[in-house]
């Protein structure tokens, strides 16, 4: 199998879970529907093509793992939409301004409490299955030239380094990420075992996940669940 390696070393770094009223948290590890935009951006793809975007996730598979240990870090955000400056200035992703409809959530103050990941390192290995457009090839270009600024997860986290590291073949992505040596990390702190995700399809000790990773992107909500293994990289239980 035919493996990209991308690694992720950012000041910050968030992987979007499942969004509940005004808390955004982040997941130990990053989504396919994460990875999904990410590559999307790369191509050059907005939420206009939810249909490219909906394929690309179905086929990818991955396997990631955090080389230098994060930190969690939440930022409290807070704005006061009462103020006569602010008013109309609401936007949303799709780039249309978002219309207060009256009520509180008009002018009241908004608070937002958004996770992060604060001075690590992850690497992934990702792959794509059957066949289809885009191709590998096609994603490895993107990556050595994205079309757009690419960020980890929010806008706010870029990246420090590019992101694609090399290209690998292995049996799999698991054995793909096991076969590539820990990131240089300087001060900042190994973790004492590698732990890392891969998919339930790939065997090795571990422990059964249910994972929310994917989402419905012509409607823009997260859907469903898939199994995979989180476990100890090097065959440790």
């Amino acid at each position: 199998m035919d493996c990209l390696i991308l690694r992720f070393d950012a000041p910050l770094i968030s992987f979007g879970e499942v969004a509940v009223d005004n808390y955004n948290p982040t997941g130990r590890f990053p989504s396919k529907s994460m990875l999904t935009g990410l590559l999307g951006n790369a191509l050059g793809w907005d939420h206009a093509d939810a249909a490219l975007l909906q394929d690309l996730q179905s086929r990818l598979r991955f396997a990631a793992r955090w080389d230098a240990e994060p930190e969690p870090l939440t930022d409290y955000q807070t704005v006061d939409l009462g103020q006569d400056f602010l008013e109309g200035t609401g936007w949303t992703t799709r780039g249309r301004p978002e219309e207060r409809k009256g009520g509180s959530a008009a002018t009241e103050t908004h608070q937002r409490w958004r996770e992060y990941w604060a001075n690590g390192v992850a690497t992934v290995a990702l792959a794509l299955d059957g066949t289809g457009a885009p191709s590998l090839d096609e994603l490895e270009a993107a990556l050595r030239r994205p079309a757009r600024p690419l960020f980890l997860g929010r806008k706010s986290c870029l990246p420090a380094a590019p992101l694609l590291m090399a290209r690998a073949s292995a049996q799999g992505v698991r054995a793909a990420l096991e076969s590539v040596p820990l990131a240089e990390i300087g001060p900042r702190r190994r973790p004492p075992r590698v732990r890392a995700i891969w998919p339930s399809d790939e065997g090795g000790p571990g422990n059964p996940e249910q994972r929310f990773s994917r989402r419905d992107w012509l409607h823009n909500i997260h859907f469903g669940s898939e199994a995979c293994v989180s476990g100890f990289l090097g065959g440790e239980p």
